[in-house]
C-alpha cells in the first residue's frame, strides 16, 4: 500500500513515498525534494557470503540525464560508467550508514540511488541520503537508525540547509552532515578559509534540523517498518581467543612496536606463523579463528597503548607529527613539481598548465558543465609494496583527488587574474597513512613552484580517535595517524586549509557517532598540525609563488573583442582562424563574451596572433601599419592581404620612393611587404603604401643619426 509522508526542510517540501515502487528490494523510498525525485533501494543477500572476514557492503549513485531533458554524448547515446560527482556521491552516503551497520554481518547489501529527476534549487544528493537511510529503516536489513543528513552552506555569515543554487553561487561553505539524536556520524566539507568555531557552529545548527528528520522517518518506520532479519554473529570462541592471547600477548607487543611498517610487518607476520603453527595440533580445522583471534589481539595492543599509556607503537606522543621533508622543482620538464613526506608516506605532485581550451567538459546532471582545475590521484600498488597490475583509478583515487581539489580550490586565482587550465596529478609513492592530506601538501609544493598565484598555502592532516569499548565517554585523540592506526582506530578525521581556515574536512568513522567535544578536539588539533606543518616544513622550502613560470608552460596572451567580431575572426566555416593558428602555431580560445586567449610558448608567436586578431576585430584606418603578403598583380598595382580575409591595393605608384615602370620590378606574388593604411574610399575600398613605409623608416634612421 503507497503511503506518502510530507516534511517541511528549509522552506520546501520533503515527501517520502513507501510501498508502490520497487517491491521485491528490502526496502525502498521514493523521495520528492521540490521537483527532485530519486528512488533508494535496498537489497540483501538471503545467506551470508562464504570465505569473508568483511561487511560487503556496495552503494551506488545513478545519474540519469533524462532527469534533466538531455541526452548522453558519446556514440552510443546512453549513460556509462558514472562520472565523477556521482562516484563522490556514493562514497559520501556510504560513509554515513556503513559503521550504523553490524561489524560481522556477512550478508552482501546493495544501495543504489536512481536520479530520476533533478531540480537544481533542491539537491539530490540530499533527497538520495534521506532515500537511503528511510528504504534501510523500513527495511528487515540490519541497521541501527534512523540517521539522517542535510547540506550546509554559509551565505553573509548565517548558516543555510540545503542551499539553493543561487545561494551555493555565494556559500563560504558546502557542508554535507549526517548525524543521529545524540552524535555527528559524517562530516564532508568544503569552506573558503572557515574558521573551526564558525564550523563547529554550523554543525550544531545542522543538527537540530536532522535532529527533526530524525522524529519524521521513525514516524514512517513506525506505521510500514518491517521486523529486522536475524543472522549469525561471528564471533571468536572463546578457547581460541584465550589460547591466542596468553601464548603470544608479550611478543605481539614487542613486534608491533616499531616506525618501520616493513619491520613491524615482518615482526607481525612472523609471531602470526609462530602462533598458528602452535595451535595446528590443537584447533586443525580452525585456521581462520585463529587468524581472526591474532587480528582482535594486536587491535586490543594498538588501543591500549594509546588509550592507556599514551604512547603509541612507533614510540611518538599523541601529538606529535612524524618527520617531515619537502622538496621543489624536482623534475625540469614539468610546469611545477613538490615532494611531501610525512614518515612513511610520502607524495609527489605534478602541475600542468594549459590553455583554457583544455578544461574538463563535464556531462551531468549539475549545472557546472566544465572545470578548469582539476585534480588527480594515483595510487600504485608499490606505495604499499603489493606487485599487482594497476587497473585506473577507483573510488578511493577518484574521492582522495577531489577531496584535495576540494582542499585547494578557495585559493585558485580565478581565470581573470590567471586564465589557465590548471592540472595537478598527485603519484603517492609511498603510504603509511592520510595519503590524502600529504597529496594537500605535494599540491600546495607544487602550485607555488610552478608559478600559479595561490591566495594562500594550505596543508592538511588528521587527527584519530580510540574510544574506551567498555565506558564509551573515556576517549583519546591523538594527530597524524598512521596506516595502523587508522586500521585499528576509531576515526580519520581530516582536516585541511591555510592559517586563517579551514578548506575542507573528511570525516570517516567506525564507531556510532562523535561529540560535539572530540570533533572540537579534532578542529583544534588539525589547526595545530597543519600550522607547524606549513611553518617547519613548506615555508622554509617555498614560502611565496615564484614570479616566472616554467620555460615549457604556455604563455596566455589576452585581449576582448566586440562580440559581433566574433564571427570575422572564426571566418566561414572555421577558415580564418584556422589560417592564424596554422601561421603562428599557437592555440586560440574566443569565450561568448568577446574575450580571446592565445597560447604559446613562443611570446613572439603570440603577440603576432593577438595583433592579427585585433587587427581583424577592430576597424582599419588610415595611418596603420600592417605586415601582409601579395595575392595579386595587375598592370596597376599590386593586391595585399594585410589581415587574413581583408585585401587592399597598393597602386604602382606608392610601391616604392622610386618610379616603377613594371609592378614585377618591385614585388611577386607570395611576397612579404609592410603597407600603410592611407585611404578608405566611400565604397569600402581600402588603398595601401608601401611607398609611405620606407618613407618613415629612412625619416626615423635619419632623426636617429
Amino acid at each position: 500500500m503507497k503511503k506518502v509522508s510530507n516534511l517541511e526542510i528549509a522552506g520546501r517540501t520533503l515527501s517520502v513515498e513507501v510501498g508502490q515502487f520497487a517491491q521485491f528490494a528490502n526496502g525502498s523510498a521514493l523521495v520528492r525534494y521540490g521537483d527532485t525525485a530519486i528512488l533508494s533501494t535496498a537489497t540483501m543477500a538471503k545467506e551470508p557470503r562464504e570465505g569473508i572476514d568483511f561487511f560487503p557492503l556496495s552503494v551506488d549513485y545513478e545519474e540519469r540525464l533524462y532527469s534533466v531533458g538531455k541526452i548522453p554524448g558519446g556514440f552510443i547515446r546512453r549513460e556509462g560508467k558514472p562520472p565523477e560527482k556521482a562516484i563522490l556521491n556514493a562514497r559520501v552516503i556510504d560513509r554515513q550508514i556503513r559503521p550504523r551497520f553490524p561489524k560481522d554481518l556477512r550478508n552482501d547489501v546493495s544501495v543504489v540511488n536512481t536520479v530520476l529527476s533533478v531540480d537544481q534549487d533542491n539537491p539530490p544528493e540530499f533527497a538520495a541520503i534521506i532515500g537511503t537511510i528511510t528504504a534501510l529503516c523500513i527495511s528487515d536489513i540490519p541497521f541501527n537508525g534512523p540517521i539522517a543528513g542535510v547540506i550546509l552552506g554559509l551565505v553573509d555569515g548565517n548558516v543555510v540547509v540545503n542551499p539553493t543554487t543561487e545561494q551555493r553561487l555565494t556559500s563560504d561553505m558546502h557542508v554535507t552532515l549526517s548525524a543521529d539524536m545524540e552524535k555527528i556520524i559524517m562530516i564532508e566539507a568544503g569552506a573558503n578559509q572557515v574558521s573551526e568555531d564558525v564550523m563547529l557552529e554550523a554543525i550544531k545548527t545542522g543538527h537540530e534540523e536532522i535532529k527533526r528528520i530524525i522524529r519524521f522517518i521513525e514516524n514512517i518506520v513506525r506505521e510500514v517498518g518491517k521486523p529486522k532479519a536475524q543472522y549469525e554473529p561471528y564471533v571468536v570462541p572463546d578457547e581460541i581467543w584465550n589460547a591466542v592471547y596468553e601464548m603470544a600477548r608479550d611478543d605481539m607487543k614487542m613486534a608491533l612496536m616499531s616506525a618501520d611498517k616493513d619491520i613491524r610487518d615482518a615482526n607481525v607476520d612472523k609471531v602470526c606463523s609462530e602462533v598458528q603453527e602452535k595451535l595446528a595440533e590443537a584447533f586443525p580445522e580452525q585456521r581462520q579463528q585463529i587468524a581472526d583471534a591474532l587480528y582482535k589481539l594486536q587491535r586490543k595492543i594498538v588501543r591500549s597503548l594509546i588509550l592507556d599509556e599514551g604512547r603509541r607503537v612507533d614510540g611518538r606522543d599523541l601529538m606529535e607529527i612524524r618527520q617531515l621533508h619537502c622538496e621543489v622543482g624536482l623534475l625540469p620538464r614539468t610546469h611545477g613539481s613538490g615532494l611531501f613526506q610525512r614518515g612513511q608516506t610520502q607524495v609527489l605532485t605534478n602541475v600542468t598548465l594549459g590553455p583554457l581550451g583544455d578544461v574538463q567538459t563535464l556531462d551531468g546532471v549539475d549545472i557546472e558543465e566544465t572545470k578548469r582545475y582539476m585534480h588527480h590521484y594515483n595510487f600504485p600498488p608499490y606505495s604499499v609494496g603489493e606487485p599487482r597490475p594497476t587497473r585506473g583509478p577507483g573510488r578511493r583515487e577518484i574521492g582522495h583527488g577531489a577531496l584535495a581539489e576540494r582542499a585547494l580550490e578557495p585559493v585558485i586565482p580565478s581565470e581573470e587574474e590567471f586564465p589557465y587550465a590548471i592540472r595537478l596529478v598527485s603519484e603517492v609513492l609511498m603510504s603509511n597513512g592520510s595519503t590524502s592530506q600529504g597529496s594537500v601538501c605535494a599540491s600546495t609544493l607544487a602550485l607555488m613552484d610552478a608559478g600559479v598565484p595561490v591566495e594562500a598555502p594550505v596543508a592538511g592532516i588528521s587527527c584519530g580517535l580510540v574510544v574506551d569499548e567498555d565506558n564509551p565517554g573515556r576517549f583519546v585523540t591523538f594527530m597524524d595517524i598512521q596506516g595502523i592506526e587508522d586500521f585499528f582506530g576509531d576515526m580519520d578525521f581530516k582536516v585541511a586549509g591555510t592559517k586563517k581556515g579551514i578548506t575542507a574536512i573528511q570525516v570517516d568513522i567506525k564507531v556510532d557517532g562523535l561529540s560535539y567535544e572530540i570533533i572540537r578536539q579534532a578542529f583544534e588539533i588539525t589547526r595545530k598540525g597543519r600550522i607547524q606543518i606549513l611553518d617547519e616544513c613548506m615555508l622554509p622550502v617555498i614560502d611565496k609563488p615564484r614570479d616566472q613560470l616554467s620555460p615549457y608552460a604556455p604563455k596566455i596572451f589576452r585581449t576582448r573583442i566586440d562580440v559581433d567580431k566574433i564571427r570575422d575572426v572564426i571566418g566561414p566555416g572555421g577558415k580564418i582562424i584556422n589560417r592564424i593558428i596554422a601561421e603562428t602555431g599557437v592555440k586560440i580560445d574566443i569565450e561568448d563574451d568577446g574575450n580571446v586567449y592565445v597560447a604559446t610558448p613562443d611570446e613572439e608567436s603570440g603577440k603576432k596572433a593577438i595583433a592579427i586578431i585585433e587587427g581583424i576585430a577592430g576597424n582599419v584606418e588610415p595611418g596603420q601599419v600592417y605586415n601582409g603578403h601579395v595575392t595579386r598583380l595587375m598592370q596597376f598595382g599590386a593586391f595585399v592581404e594585410f589581415l587574413p580575409g581583408k585585401e587592399g591595393l597598393v597602386h604602382i605608384s606608392k610601391l616604392d620612393t622610386k618610379r616603377v615602370k613594371k609592378v614585377e620590378d618591385v614585388v611577386n606574388v607570395g611576397d612579404e611587404i609592410k603597407v600603410k593604411v592611407i585611404e578608405i574610399d566611400k565604397q569600402g575600398r581600402i588603398n595601401l603604401s608601401r611607398k609611405d613605409v620606407l618613407l618613415d623608416e629612412l625619416n626615423n634612421k635619419t632623426r636617429q643619426q
